[in-house]
Protein backbone atom coordinates (compact mmCIF):
# COMPACT_ATOMS: atom_id res chain seq x y z
CA UNK A 1 0.00 0.00 0.00
CA UNK A 2 1.42 3.37 -0.98
CA UNK A 3 2.82 6.39 1.75
CA UNK A 4 0.33 8.75 0.41
CA UNK A 5 -3.02 6.52 0.55
CA UNK A 6 -2.06 5.39 4.03
CA UNK A 7 -1.52 8.95 5.20
CA UNK A 8 -5.07 9.52 4.21
CA UNK A 9 -6.27 6.55 5.59
CA UNK A 10 -4.53 7.84 8.86
CA UNK A 11 -6.61 11.60 7.97
CA UNK A 12 -10.04 9.53 7.66
CA UNK A 13 -9.44 8.00 11.14
CA UNK A 14 -8.24 11.27 12.83
CA UNK A 15 -11.38 12.53 11.49
CA UNK A 16 -13.55 10.12 12.67
CA UNK A 17 -11.95 10.17 16.37
CA UNK A 18 -12.25 13.77 16.50
CA UNK A 19 -15.88 13.70 15.59
CA UNK A 20 -16.22 11.04 18.19
CA UNK A 21 -15.10 13.31 20.79
CA UNK A 22 -17.06 16.11 19.98
CA UNK A 23 -19.97 13.81 20.34
CA UNK A 24 -18.52 12.96 23.83
CA UNK A 25 -19.83 15.25 25.97
CA UNK A 26 -17.31 13.95 28.80
CA UNK A 27 -14.63 14.89 26.44
CA UNK A 28 -15.76 17.82 25.75
CA UNK A 29 -16.13 19.50 29.26
CA UNK A 30 -12.47 17.43 30.04
CA UNK A 31 -10.78 19.26 28.48
CA UNK A 32 -12.65 22.32 28.90
CA UNK A 33 -12.02 21.89 32.28
CA UNK A 34 -7.97 21.26 31.53
CA UNK A 35 -8.64 24.48 29.68
CA UNK A 36 -10.19 26.95 32.27
CA UNK A 37 -8.89 25.44 35.47
CA UNK A 38 -4.97 26.24 35.43
CA UNK A 39 -5.59 30.20 34.34
CA UNK A 40 -8.23 30.42 37.01
CA UNK A 41 -6.35 29.44 39.52
CA UNK A 42 -3.15 31.58 38.47
CA UNK A 43 -5.75 34.56 38.96
CA UNK A 44 -6.72 33.60 41.89
CA UNK A 45 -3.35 33.33 43.44
CA UNK A 46 -2.81 36.53 42.01
CA UNK A 47 -5.58 38.46 43.35
CA UNK A 48 -4.59 36.85 46.93
CA UNK A 49 -0.78 37.49 46.52
CA UNK A 50 -1.73 41.33 45.42
CA UNK A 51 -4.52 41.77 48.33
CA UNK A 52 -2.00 40.87 51.07
CA UNK A 53 0.92 43.55 49.15
CA UNK A 54 -1.55 46.25 49.58
CA UNK A 55 -2.48 45.05 52.94
CA UNK A 56 0.99 45.62 53.49
CA UNK A 57 1.81 49.32 52.03
CA UNK A 58 -1.11 50.68 54.21
CA UNK A 59 -0.43 48.70 57.78
CA UNK A 60 -2.16 49.00 60.91
CA UNK A 61 0.14 49.16 63.85
CA UNK A 62 -1.31 48.36 67.05
CA UNK A 63 0.98 49.12 70.12
CA UNK A 64 0.92 48.87 73.80
CA UNK A 65 2.58 51.26 75.87
CA UNK A 66 1.80 53.97 72.92
CA UNK A 67 3.14 56.75 76.05
CA UNK A 68 6.44 55.14 76.85
CA UNK A 69 7.72 55.91 73.19
CA UNK A 70 6.69 59.15 71.82
CA UNK A 71 9.38 59.74 69.41
CA UNK A 72 8.49 56.16 67.90
CA UNK A 73 4.84 56.72 67.67
CA UNK A 74 5.38 60.11 66.21
CA UNK A 75 7.83 58.52 63.70
CA UNK A 76 5.56 56.04 62.65
CA UNK A 77 3.05 58.54 62.08
CA UNK A 78 4.58 59.71 59.50
CA UNK A 79 5.35 56.86 57.63
CA UNK A 80 3.22 56.46 54.67
CA UNK A 81 0.40 54.00 54.73
CA UNK A 82 1.06 53.58 58.88
CA UNK A 83 -1.62 53.52 61.13
CA UNK A 84 -1.05 53.56 64.75
CA UNK A 85 -3.54 52.85 67.24
CA UNK A 86 -3.50 51.20 71.27
CA UNK A 87 -2.80 47.60 71.53
CA UNK A 88 -5.27 45.03 73.20
CA UNK A 89 -5.15 44.47 76.87
CA UNK A 90 -3.88 40.68 76.07
CA UNK A 91 -1.95 41.38 72.77
CA UNK A 92 -0.41 37.09 73.12
CA UNK A 93 -4.24 36.18 72.88
CA UNK A 94 -5.59 39.01 70.12
CA UNK A 95 -3.15 38.00 67.70
CA UNK A 96 -3.70 33.84 68.68
CA UNK A 97 -7.00 34.49 68.19
CA UNK A 98 -6.45 36.41 64.66
CA UNK A 99 -8.24 39.87 66.27
CA UNK A 100 -4.50 41.14 64.81
CA UNK A 101 -1.95 40.80 62.99
CA UNK A 102 0.90 42.12 65.15
CA UNK A 103 1.05 43.97 68.04
CA UNK A 104 4.10 46.04 69.71
CA UNK A 105 5.05 45.85 73.22
CA UNK A 106 6.23 49.07 74.64
CA UNK A 107 8.57 47.96 77.90
CA UNK A 108 8.13 49.98 80.92
CA UNK A 109 11.92 50.32 81.22
CA UNK A 110 11.96 51.78 77.35
CA UNK A 111 12.08 55.47 77.92
CA UNK A 112 15.29 55.28 81.02
CA UNK A 113 17.06 52.95 78.53
CA UNK A 114 16.47 54.90 75.58
CA UNK A 115 17.43 58.15 77.26
CA UNK A 116 20.82 56.02 78.61
CA UNK A 117 21.19 55.15 74.93
CA UNK A 118 21.15 51.52 75.75
CA UNK A 119 19.48 48.79 73.42
CA UNK A 120 15.55 49.78 74.53
CA UNK A 121 13.59 46.20 74.31
CA UNK A 122 10.64 45.88 71.94
CA UNK A 123 8.18 43.04 71.91
CA UNK A 124 6.91 42.05 68.57
CA UNK A 125 4.03 40.13 69.01
CA UNK A 126 3.06 37.74 65.75
CA UNK A 127 2.07 34.58 64.61
CA UNK A 128 4.49 33.07 61.24
CA UNK A 129 1.55 30.45 60.55
CA UNK A 130 -0.34 32.53 59.36
CA UNK A 131 0.41 33.13 55.42
CA UNK A 132 -2.17 36.03 55.35
CA UNK A 133 -0.33 38.24 57.46
CA UNK A 134 3.44 37.48 56.93
CA UNK A 135 3.75 41.06 54.16
CA UNK A 136 2.28 43.01 56.94
CA UNK A 137 4.76 41.33 59.78
CA UNK A 138 7.61 41.88 57.68
CA UNK A 139 6.95 45.70 57.21
CA UNK A 140 5.97 46.37 60.59
CA UNK A 141 9.97 44.86 61.54
CA UNK A 142 11.34 46.77 58.36
CA UNK A 143 9.72 49.83 59.89
CA UNK A 144 11.38 49.20 63.27
CA UNK A 145 14.90 48.52 61.75
CA UNK A 146 14.60 51.40 60.35
CA UNK A 147 13.98 53.45 62.73
CA UNK A 148 16.68 52.17 65.11
CA UNK A 149 19.08 52.92 62.51
CA UNK A 150 18.24 56.53 62.06
CA UNK A 151 18.35 56.90 65.69
CA UNK A 152 22.14 55.02 65.91
CA UNK A 153 22.83 57.51 63.25
CA UNK A 154 21.95 60.25 65.07
CA UNK A 155 23.56 59.37 68.46
CA UNK A 156 26.83 58.80 66.94
CA UNK A 157 26.73 62.43 65.27
CA UNK A 158 25.69 63.86 68.30
CA UNK A 159 29.00 62.34 69.59
CA UNK A 160 31.28 63.77 67.02
CA UNK A 161 31.84 60.40 64.74
CA UNK A 162 30.51 60.04 61.26
CA UNK A 163 27.73 57.28 60.59
CA UNK A 164 30.10 56.05 57.96
CA UNK A 165 32.57 55.15 60.15
CA UNK A 166 30.97 52.10 61.85
CA UNK A 167 29.66 50.83 57.93
CA UNK A 168 33.15 49.61 56.61
CA UNK A 169 30.89 48.48 53.67
CA UNK A 170 29.31 50.58 51.42
CA UNK A 171 27.25 46.92 48.93
CA UNK A 172 25.71 48.35 45.83
CA UNK A 173 23.78 45.74 44.16
CA UNK A 174 23.40 45.14 40.36
CA UNK A 175 20.72 43.26 39.09
CA UNK A 176 21.15 42.31 35.90
CA UNK A 177 17.77 40.30 35.28
CA UNK A 178 14.81 42.02 33.75
CA UNK A 179 11.45 42.44 35.57
CA UNK A 180 9.92 40.08 33.00
CA UNK A 181 12.50 37.06 33.91
CA UNK A 182 12.21 37.59 37.59
CA UNK A 183 8.29 38.01 37.42
CA UNK A 184 8.75 34.25 35.04
CA UNK A 185 11.25 32.71 38.12
CA UNK A 186 8.29 33.56 40.51
CA UNK A 187 5.35 32.32 38.30
CA UNK A 188 7.03 29.13 37.47
CA UNK A 189 3.99 27.36 37.76
CA UNK A 190 2.57 29.42 34.42
CA UNK A 191 4.89 26.91 32.55
CA UNK A 192 3.84 23.81 34.68
CA UNK A 193 -0.05 24.59 34.04
CA UNK A 194 0.84 25.40 29.69
CA UNK A 195 2.59 21.40 30.15
CA UNK A 196 -0.58 20.25 31.77
CA UNK A 197 -3.06 21.73 29.36
CA UNK A 198 -0.93 19.89 26.51
CA UNK A 199 -1.03 16.69 28.58
CA UNK A 200 -5.01 16.05 29.59
CA UNK A 201 -5.89 17.78 26.62
CA UNK A 202 -5.63 14.46 24.18
CA UNK A 203 -6.04 12.45 27.29
CA UNK A 204 -9.93 11.90 27.02
CA UNK A 205 -9.38 10.92 22.98
CA UNK A 206 -6.16 8.54 23.51
CA UNK A 207 -7.89 6.96 26.48
CA UNK A 208 -11.19 6.27 24.54
CA UNK A 209 -9.94 5.44 21.18
CA UNK A 210 -7.75 2.67 22.54
CA UNK A 211 -9.12 1.43 25.73
CA UNK A 212 -12.28 2.77 25.24
CA UNK A 213 -12.75 0.35 22.18
CA UNK A 214 -11.78 -2.01 23.40
CA UNK A 215 -13.93 -2.64 25.77
CA UNK A 216 -16.91 -1.45 23.99
CA UNK A 217 -16.20 -4.22 21.43
CA UNK A 218 -15.81 -1.76 18.64
CA UNK A 219 -12.35 -1.79 17.78
CA UNK A 220 -12.71 -5.48 16.24
CA UNK A 221 -15.06 -4.60 13.27
CA UNK A 222 -12.74 -1.58 12.79
CA UNK A 223 -9.61 -3.35 11.95
CA UNK A 224 -11.31 -5.77 9.79
CA UNK A 225 -10.89 -2.85 7.10
CA UNK A 226 -8.47 -3.06 4.81
CA UNK A 227 -6.47 -0.58 6.28
CA UNK A 228 -2.63 -1.12 7.54
CA UNK A 229 -2.49 -0.81 11.63
CA UNK A 230 -0.27 2.09 11.16
CA UNK A 231 -3.15 3.97 9.46
CA UNK A 232 -5.51 3.68 12.74
CA UNK A 233 -2.83 3.71 15.35
CA UNK A 234 -1.68 7.39 13.38
CA UNK A 235 -5.24 8.82 13.27
CA UNK A 236 -5.75 8.12 16.67
CA UNK A 237 -2.32 9.52 17.22
CA UNK A 238 -3.15 12.79 15.68
CA UNK A 239 -6.52 13.48 16.74
CA UNK A 240 -5.35 13.45 20.52
CA UNK A 241 -2.46 15.37 19.28
CA UNK A 242 -4.48 17.86 18.06
CA UNK A 243 -6.62 18.29 20.96
CA UNK A 244 -3.95 18.69 23.19
CA UNK A 245 -2.01 21.58 20.82
CA UNK A 246 -5.61 23.21 20.47
CA UNK A 247 -5.75 23.37 25.05
CA UNK A 248 -2.44 24.57 25.19
CA UNK A 249 -3.51 27.49 22.74
CA UNK A 250 -6.35 28.03 24.75
CA UNK A 251 -4.44 28.29 27.84
CA UNK A 252 -1.71 30.20 26.41
CA UNK A 253 -4.53 32.59 25.56
CA UNK A 254 -6.33 32.91 28.51
CA UNK A 255 -3.01 33.00 30.48
CA UNK A 256 -2.04 36.15 28.34
CA UNK A 257 -5.58 37.69 29.29
CA UNK A 258 -5.19 37.26 32.90
CA UNK A 259 -2.11 38.78 33.30
CA UNK A 260 -2.96 42.21 31.65
CA UNK A 261 -6.35 41.84 34.02
CA UNK A 262 -4.48 41.48 37.12
CA UNK A 263 -2.50 43.85 39.08
CA UNK A 264 0.79 42.55 39.11
CA UNK A 265 2.16 45.59 39.87
CA UNK A 266 1.09 45.51 43.70
CA UNK A 267 3.51 42.86 44.20
CA UNK A 268 6.46 44.74 42.01
CA UNK A 269 5.93 42.28 39.32
CA UNK A 270 6.24 42.78 35.53
CA UNK A 271 4.53 40.01 33.12
CA UNK A 272 3.62 40.20 30.08
CA UNK A 273 2.54 37.19 27.35
CA UNK A 274 2.00 39.17 23.76
CA UNK A 275 1.57 37.72 20.42
CA UNK A 276 5.17 37.76 20.60
CA UNK A 277 5.46 34.86 22.43
CA UNK A 278 2.57 32.37 21.49
CA UNK A 279 5.09 31.35 18.58
CA UNK A 280 7.48 30.31 20.81
CA UNK A 281 5.61 28.41 23.26
CA UNK A 282 3.62 26.39 20.87
CA UNK A 283 7.16 25.52 19.07
CA UNK A 284 8.39 24.63 22.91
CA UNK A 285 5.24 22.45 23.81
CA UNK A 286 3.97 21.14 20.07
CA UNK A 287 6.32 18.42 20.41
CA UNK A 288 5.26 17.74 23.88
CA UNK A 289 2.13 16.92 22.70
CA UNK A 290 2.92 14.59 20.15
CA UNK A 291 5.16 12.63 22.41
CA UNK A 292 2.30 13.00 25.11
CA UNK A 293 -0.53 11.78 23.00
CA UNK A 294 1.83 8.76 21.78
CA UNK A 295 2.67 7.73 25.04
CA UNK A 296 -1.46 8.05 26.40
CA UNK A 297 -1.76 5.82 23.14
CA UNK A 298 0.70 3.13 23.82
CA UNK A 299 -0.45 3.00 28.00
CA UNK A 300 -4.06 2.84 27.07
CA UNK A 301 -3.61 0.38 24.29
CA UNK A 302 -2.16 -2.48 26.84
CA UNK A 303 -4.83 -1.29 29.52
CA UNK A 304 -7.73 -4.28 29.84
CA UNK A 305 -10.45 -1.51 30.17
CA UNK A 306 -11.36 2.36 29.90
CA UNK A 307 -10.90 2.46 34.45
CA UNK A 308 -7.93 0.84 34.28
CA UNK A 309 -6.63 3.44 31.62
CA UNK A 310 -7.37 6.31 33.63
CA UNK A 311 -5.61 4.84 35.99
CA UNK A 312 -2.60 4.84 34.46
CA UNK A 313 -3.48 8.88 33.15
CA UNK A 314 -3.89 9.73 36.89
CA UNK A 315 -0.21 8.49 37.37
CA UNK A 316 0.97 9.73 33.86
CA UNK A 317 -0.02 13.40 34.62
CA UNK A 318 2.82 13.50 37.83
CA UNK A 319 4.99 13.84 34.92
CA UNK A 320 4.42 16.99 33.09
CA UNK A 321 4.86 18.39 36.93
CA UNK A 322 7.71 16.81 38.02
CA UNK A 323 10.41 19.86 36.10
CA UNK A 324 7.89 22.34 37.52
CA UNK A 325 8.81 20.92 41.62
CA UNK A 326 12.68 19.43 40.28
CA UNK A 327 13.27 23.32 39.55
CA UNK A 328 11.81 24.60 42.40
CA UNK A 329 13.90 22.06 44.83
CA UNK A 330 17.31 22.64 42.29
CA UNK A 331 18.09 25.14 39.97
CA UNK A 332 17.91 23.60 36.19
CA UNK A 333 19.35 26.35 34.55
CA UNK A 334 19.81 26.37 30.29
CA UNK A 335 22.09 23.35 29.87
CA UNK A 336 22.07 21.78 26.50
CA UNK A 337 21.68 18.15 27.44
CA UNK A 338 17.98 19.30 29.48
CA UNK A 339 16.48 19.78 26.01
CA UNK A 340 17.45 16.20 24.88
CA UNK A 341 14.62 14.80 27.93
CA UNK A 342 10.69 15.04 26.70
CA UNK A 343 9.36 16.31 29.74
CA UNK A 344 12.59 19.13 31.05
CA UNK A 345 13.19 20.17 27.55
CA UNK A 346 10.01 22.05 26.98
CA UNK A 347 10.08 23.61 30.59
CA UNK A 348 13.00 24.96 30.33
CA UNK A 349 12.30 26.56 26.45
CA UNK A 350 9.28 27.71 28.11
CA UNK A 351 10.57 29.16 31.47
CA UNK A 352 12.81 30.99 28.87
CA UNK A 353 10.38 32.20 26.67
CA UNK A 354 8.25 33.77 29.45
CA UNK A 355 11.21 35.35 31.15
CA UNK A 356 11.94 37.35 27.62
CA UNK A 357 14.98 35.21 27.23
CA UNK A 358 14.36 33.29 24.11
CA UNK A 359 16.51 30.38 23.86
CA UNK A 360 18.31 29.66 20.93
CA UNK A 361 16.95 27.87 18.06
CA UNK A 362 19.37 24.75 18.66
CA UNK A 363 17.58 24.45 21.74
CA UNK A 364 14.11 24.45 20.05
CA UNK A 365 15.43 21.31 17.49
CA UNK A 366 16.84 19.53 19.93
CA UNK A 367 13.80 19.16 22.14
CA UNK A 368 11.67 18.77 19.24
CA UNK A 369 13.51 16.61 17.57
CA UNK A 370 13.70 13.85 20.73
CA UNK A 371 10.10 14.68 21.39
CA UNK A 372 9.48 13.53 17.62
CA UNK A 373 11.49 10.43 18.14
CA UNK A 374 10.20 9.21 21.13
CA UNK A 375 6.98 9.61 19.36
CA UNK A 376 7.67 7.39 16.41
CA UNK A 377 9.17 4.76 18.47
CA UNK A 378 6.13 4.96 20.89
CA UNK A 379 3.56 4.57 17.77
CA UNK A 380 5.96 1.92 16.65
CA UNK A 381 5.25 -0.11 19.83
CA UNK A 382 1.35 1.03 20.02
CA UNK A 383 0.97 -0.41 16.05
CA UNK A 384 3.01 -3.75 17.14
CA UNK A 385 0.52 -4.07 20.02
CA UNK A 386 -2.53 -3.30 17.57
CA UNK A 387 -1.33 -6.34 15.89
CA UNK A 388 -1.18 -8.42 19.15
CA UNK A 389 -4.12 -10.92 19.34
CA UNK A 390 -3.98 -11.13 23.26
CA UNK A 391 -4.15 -7.33 23.26
CA UNK A 392 -7.35 -6.98 20.11
CA UNK A 393 -9.61 -9.90 21.78
CA UNK A 394 -8.38 -9.57 25.50
CA UNK A 395 -10.76 -8.51 27.72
Amino acid sequence: MTPPRTARQALIVCRKELKDSLRDRRALWSIIFSVVIGPVLIGFMMNRLADRQRDADSVRIPIVGLNRAPTLVNWLNQQAGVQVVEGPSDAEKAVREQRESVVVIVPDDFADRFRESRPAPLQLISDSSRNDVRASVQRVQLLLQQYAAEISSLRLIIRGISPAAVRPLAIEQIEVSTAQQRAAQILTFIPMFIMVAGFVGGMQIATDSTAGERERGSLEPLLVNPTPRGAFVTGKWMAAALAAILSVCLTTVLCAQLTRLLSLEDMGIRLEIGPQHVGPILLAVGPMCLFTAALQAAVATLARSFKEAQTYMGVLVLAPMLPGVISSLYPLGNSAWLYGIPMLGPYTLLTGVLGGRFPDPSAFLTSAGTCLLASAILIRITTGLFRSEHIIFGR
